[in-house]
């Protein structure tokens, strides 16, 4: 989650992205496809290697996150699961099931203390315009409803990579195959020399200084 002072009405025609291939071919497990970025929302500045590659198997959607050139690795150590952990340095996916724009979808996080924030998000302006309601419902059990995580950290080679696993049954989505799904995915970077200044990047830039922008997710097929 991302709270900003303002943000302005924002219309995002994502007809066109949807009228032609998928963004994102995902196909079953151990094979793997992968979204990359290296770029910042919404400026479009240089941002950092971000990789997600992405399989899926009939229960579950399996995510292995890698940030590369990390420099901070900067977690609150005090933070446990479904805290503020996007204050900090994250890697991020948001996920619906179809192919409209959503007005509720899936926020995961994790952070390089391989703590997790898991809520479905409520965002009926679809651009979390303000004054509209914008609101979350925590997973409050995550491991104990089907998920999985481990996070390694390589500071020798400023990286680290989380595997994640949802399970697909929280979006009553088992044996994926043939449907069609939006989702993007961010990495925030920040340090203890610019907290709380973070460098928001991203997949599919979402054309203002907000994560929750919903007509900018990208198209996934699983195959």
């Amino acid at each position: 989650m991302r709270t900003f002072a303002s943000l302005a009405v924002f219309a995002l025609a994502s007809a066109t992205a949807l009228a032609g291939d998928p963004d994102l071919c995902v196909p079953r497990c151990p094979a793997t496809a992968q979204a990359r970025f290296t770029t910042q929302i919404p400026s479009g500045a240089a941002c950092p290697q971000t990789k997600v590659d992405l399989c899926y198997t009939n229960t579950s959607l399996n995510l292995v996150f890698t940030a590369l050139g990390e420099t901070n690795f900067y977690f609150n150590p005090n933070q446990t699961t479904n805290g503020d952990i996007w204050e900090y340095e994250v890697m991020e996916a948001f996920i619906y099931k179809g192919a409209n724009d959503p007005q509720t979808y899936f926020e995961y996080e994790v952070n390089p203390n391989n703590v997790t924030y898991n809520a479905f998000v409520y965002n009926p302006s679809r651009v979390r315009t303000a004054g509209a309601p914008f609101d979350h419902a925590f997973i409050t059990d995550p491991f104990g409803d089907g998920f999985a995580v481990n996070t390694v950290l390589d500071k020798p080679n400023n990286k680290w990579t989380s595997r994640s696993t949802i399970p697909l049954a929280l979006f009553n989505g088992e044996n994926p195959r043939g449907t069609t799904w939006r989702m993007n995915f961010f990495r925030t970077i920040v340090g203890p020399d610019t907290f709380p200044n973070q460098q928001l990047c991203g997949w599919k830039n979402t054309g203002l200084a907000s994560f929750h922008i919903t007509p900018a997710f990208g198209t996934v097929q699983f195959v």
